[in-house]
């Protein structure tokens, strides 16, 4: 599945869509009654709930549940928003569209506020949102039991023997009961439909054209939004890139994982093994890897109990799925090393921390819902054992995972149009950062987006590892060129390499 921290739960199973369906929506997205022209900002704002920077606002835009029955039943957007710290500098609107699929946007603007330049701050509004279905929009839950909330089972680990038995039966739950239990509104959710409703935040903000900072799932979603509605596009950044393959969508996210973690481990290795790390592992970068196999091998013989942890011990997909979590970030790092270090005897365990029930029905759902309605996956068991069986051989770190069988496999509804395929048709006003060795979103993949944009994107790439690029590496080189773009429009020239450091 997608991230749990930003792209979070549920990705899902295979599917090939015919090329002459997957068209571009400029003909197949319905209408939004629009004339183009800015207005003024009506919106009710008042203060936002929660831990959040104090100059941070909240309000409600209210959205057709249907875009085929605009006047029909409506649900309810939550957004926020900082305005600009120099109203006489003030370009525009900078909408933060967060990832997941699943994840929160509404307080991006308080966490964007503490890391962005005065230069960006000083231009821009910092507008966040929770997507249909997530948080304090609209919500939906799909009513799963506690076992089924756990990642470890939420991505489809196969067995220890490599079989997939137990995947089928889970998935098949997971899509069933959330079908029951989901109703309209998680219907209703895909990457076409929150390409609509930012439109419909832009209208109520009463802005002509917005900018957006998308990262993770987020640059899928902002891409499909600079697709549909180039027109109202300002300064479009895309941080983290999806495969935008329209056949595949988040089955190719989720196949994704078993480059992205080949790529990663390394850091991952040579950082366990540094002589002044207390949290070392091993005596050299080379040795890590055998040693991980060997040990989640080992709990997958023998798992150790962990009172209170869903499942309640450590096993081998339990520590495989710690170490896809911990490459996301350097500072993760300590956390899969003592898990580790505590399954070799040479430490306790910790004490889990798991989130809140109802937080994780809430991004599960939304994950489901989107990776299930935006494309048609196969439900073949025989295609995805044989899948899993190679990819076990050929990407150990991952075991199979990344090409096994998702709740969409058992989906009983049908995508109600075809995915978006990005296209070059627009204004040059996007910009790609990309990381070199991102567990979760690899290079490869931004390429494919970035050659899909064609000359309306640069990208901007990272010799860094890691998930997030703009302004979490301390890259010097790559913060400056995203800044640069956001604060003057300028695009550079020509695709940028940014080396470490």
């Amino acid at each position: 599945m997608p991230n749990t921290s930003r792209r979070t739960v549920t990705a899902t199973a295979a599917a090939t869509v015919a090329a002459a369906l997957a068209v571009s929506a400029l003909t197949a997205l319905p209408a939004v009654a629009d004339q183009g022209h800015p207005r003024r900002d009506h919106l009710d704002w008042t203060a936002c709930q929660g831990e959040v920077d104090p100059r941070q606002q909240c309000a409600t835009v209210t959205v057709p549940l249907d875009y085929n029955d605009p006047d029909g039943q409506q649900i309810t957007l939550a957004i926020s928003r900082i305005p600009s710290a120099k109203p006489g500098l003030r370009h525009g609107v900078l909408l933060t569209v967060p990832g997941g699929p699943g994840g929160s946007g509404l307080d991006l603007p308080s966490g964007a506020a503490k890391r962005l330049p005065p230069s960006v701050q000083d231009r821009f509004d910092l507008i966040g949102f929770d997507p249909r279905g997530v948080g304090r929009s609209t919500p939906v839950s799909c009513g799963l039991d506690h076992a089924d909330l756990a990642m470890v089972n939420l991505r489809p680990w196969p067995a220890a023997d490599g079989s997939i038995d137990g995947n089928l039966a889970t998935e098949r739950r997971i899509a069933e009961t959330c079908a029951r239990n989901g109703g309209p509104v998680l219907r209703s959710i895909s990457t076409a439909n929150e390409a609509r409703d930012i439109d419909r935040i832009r209208q109520a903000l009463g802005e002509r054209k917005l900018s957006a900072w998308g990262t993770s799932y987020g640059t899928y979603a902002g891409a499909v939004y600079a697709t549909e509605f180039p027109q109202h596009t300002d300064r479009i950044v895309l941080d983290s890139n999806d495969d935008p393959d329209p056949s595949r969508v988040g089955r190719g996210w989720l196949a994704a994982f078993g480059r992205g973690a080949e790529d990663r481990f390394p850091d991952f290795a040579k950082w366990a093994s540094a002589p002044d790390n207390p949290d070392r592992v091993a005596d050299t970068p080379e040795q890590v890897r055998p040693l991980f196999l060997d040990l989640a091998a080992r709990l997958d013989r023998s798992p150790l109990p962990w009172p209170g942890a869903n499942p309640a011990e450590l096993n081998g997909n339990v520590l495989r799925e710690t170490m896809l979590e911990s490459l996301y970030a350097d500072a993760k790092f300590p956390g899969l090393a003592r898990l580790m270090l505590a399954g070799l005897g040479r430490r306790p365990l910790p004490t889990p921390v798991l989130p809140p029930d109802q937080a994780v029905q809430n991004t599960i759902a939304v994950s489901v819902g989107t990776l299930c309605n935006d494309v048609s996956w196969p439900a073949a068991p025989a295609a995805y054992a044989r899948d899993v069986a190679a990819d076990r051989a050929a990407r150990p770190l991952t075991a199979g995972m990344p090409v096994n069988v998702m709740p969409c496999a058992f989906w009983p509804f049908k995508p109600a149009e075809p995915p978006v395929r990005v296209t070059g048709r627009g204004p040059a006003n996007v910009l790609l950062a990309q990381n070199l060795r991102d567990p979760a979103t690899p290079y490869g993949g931004a390429l494919k987006l970035r050659a899909a944009f064609g000359d309306r994107a640069r990208m901007v790439t990272v010799d860094s590892g890691g998930h997030d690029v703009y302004l979490a590496n301390g890259n010097v080189c790559g913060d400056a060129a995203v800044t640069d773009f956001l604060v003057t429009g300028r695009r550079p020239g020509e695709d940028v390499y940014c080396p470490a450091g």
